[in-house]
């Protein structure tokens, strides 16, 4: 039987990044079959049944996944290299956001500012604990605090996905406070 790890990270590599590598379609909002997603599961070699699906979609703390109201579709909520359109409205962000990286990125970060790289958007949270979170699985962590309204008054969008993450298209090095 397939680990529930396994199957998230297949999800995430199907439904984030490489989906016509597993064999399945996405539609523009970044939905795809949860029937289809499950018989690619099968296809390549993970042993899961819709049940377990929504398991691992309900109960990961990350809540990168969502499936549809009426249940028939599965997509990513955020973190997409490939061109989806989410259909999130901009939204007013708290006044600080935060961003865990990797204290060796920081002197980049220090010239460029924060850059979507590969995804769509910057990752940014509301909390300190997951910001320290995320930058661990970078290496040694680093926390860095964004003024986030003092963004927003100068005319950067904000969006909010479904799992709480706060995404923009990127942090200029004015609003970054560094630890």
């Amino acid at each position: 039987m397939s680990s529930d790890t396994e199957i998230s990270k297949f999800l995430s590599y199907a439904l984030r990044h490489a989906p016509g590598k597993v064999g399945i379609e996405l539609d523009s909002g970044g939905w795809t079959e949860l029937n289809t997603l499950l018989a690619r599961l099968h296809a390549n070699g993970l042993n899961c049944d819709e049940a377990r699906i929504r398991r691992v979609v309900d109960e990961s703390p990350k809540k990168r996944f969502a499936i549809s109201e009426d249940g028939s579709k599965i997509r990513a909520n955020q973190g997409h290299s490939i061109n989806v359109e989410l259909g999130l409205e901009p939204l007013a962000p708290p006044s600080v956001l935060y961003h865990g990286t990797a204290l060796t990125s920081l002197p980049a970060i220090r010239v460029d500012g924060l850059k979507r790289m590969k995804r769509h958007h910057v990752h940014l949270s509301s909390d300190k604990a997951t910001a320290l979170a995320v930058g661990q699985r970078h290496g040694k962590p680093g926390i860095l605090s964004i003024d986030a309204q003092g963004m927003y008054a100068r005319g950067y969008e904000f969006f909010c996905s479904e799992n709480g993450v706060w995404l923009t298209a990127l942090v200029p090095v004015e609003f970054i406070v560094f630890p």
